[in-house]
């Protein structure tokens, strides 16, 4: 009797083992790439199938919705006082900017794109010289308190107000494709969107993902990817900002892509590189933005006071480059 049950539980466990490396044969890993948003995409997932194809229309959809250069898109209809109505992906980037705009007090604002523009980091082109007056009467036109959602409209107090969602949209989008991934029965994944990234489980090697955190040069080519700190993780919602990519200078002023909402200057301070981690990506992406114009003390200093977020920032110092985390940043090397 024990020699029989010993012999089908060995059958059991081959026709186990038989299964294991059937299901490891129909689900490779899969790497998708190219261009979206003016930035690059870079995506491997664990399914039976390539699901590019499914992968790009999600993307599309946050274009639509979100795109400042597409004059179909919902958020360009309403920079130009187009009747339309806004859609659920739209609903839930305005309702996130809110929240981080008043955690951050204000120094993440979705209607800054008025001062951007005329500094020559958005739509249009650079002043050869921004007056201070001038800015003044852009800054009439910033601030969240200045518009409403009702209805599934966006009311805005002056028609000249222009929204911005660069600075959240690339994390969402990273969140929608998770999330379409994850619809599929895919358990393991690395999405990586223009810098901001959602992994889940592990990579083909069963092993936790690896994610390069990027020494910050001055760099407007963008080809110097020399590696700061690699850290391991497994499940994470992570977003990069910085300002040694998209800079200029003028009159020997250094003219940095992140403009302060408050000032309508571009900020010029020691922090040079703020990753975040956080529940979400579009949440992370939204909050490394706000700490690029908060600088390193303040940055530190709101994180503090958010339990579900964590920062790593790079910061320039007489001796060179320095590393400053949250009390919460947890690495793995």
């Amino acid at each position: 009797m024990k020699k029989e049950i010993t012999t089908i539980l060995a059958i059991c466990v081959f026709l186990g083992l038989c299964v294991w490396a059937i299901t490891k044969q129909k689900n490779p890993y899969h790497y998708n790439a190219g261009h979206v948003f003016g930035t690059y995409y870079n995506i491997r997932y664990q399914t039976p199938s390539d699901l590019e194809k499914g992968i790009l229309k999600q993307l599309e959809k946050i274009d639509k919705s979100l795109s400042i250069y597409n004059n179909q898109s919902i958020i360009y209809k309403i920079n130009n006082n187009i009747a339309v109505t806004t859609d659920s992906l739209f609903e839930l980037m305005y309702n996130e900017a809110r929240s981080i705009y008043e955690k951050s007090n204000h120094a993440f604002d979705i209607t800054v794109a008025p001062v951007v523009n005329a500094w020559g980091f958005g739509t249009g082109e650079k002043q050869m010289k921004v007056s201070p007056q001038h800015l003044d009467s852009l800054r009439m036109l910033i601030g969240m308190d200045k518009i409403q959602l009702q209805n599934h409209q966006i009311i805005k107090e002056n028609p000249a107000i222009l929204l911005d969602a660069n600075a959240i949209a690339k994390g969402l989008a990273c969140d929608i494709v998770a999330e379409f991934l994850r619809k599929n029965q895919c358990k393991n994944f690395l999405i990586d969107i223009g810098g901001e990234v959602v992994t889940q489980g592990v990579n083909s090697s069963e092993q936790a993902w690896k994610i390069g955190i990027t020494k910050p040069y001055d760099d407007i080519t963008g080809k110097i990817q020399d590696v700061h700190e690699v850290i391991e993780v497994n499940d994470c919602c992570m977003a990069t900002s910085g300002n040694y990519r998209q800079f200029y200078y003028q009159d020997s002023l250094r003219r940095s892509h992140t403009v302060d909402p408050l000032t309508g200057y571009p900020v010029n301070h020691t922090l040079l590189s703020a990753t975040v981690m956080a529940s979400s990506c579009m949440r992370a992406d939204a909050i490394a933005t706000a700490c690029m114009v908060l600088g390193v003390e303040k940055s530190l200093q709101m994180i503090e006071k958010m339990p579900d977020c964590e920062c790593y920032l790079i910061y320039d110092s007489p001796s060179g480059l320095q590393t400053i985390t949250s009390s919460t940043w947890q690495p793995k090397k």
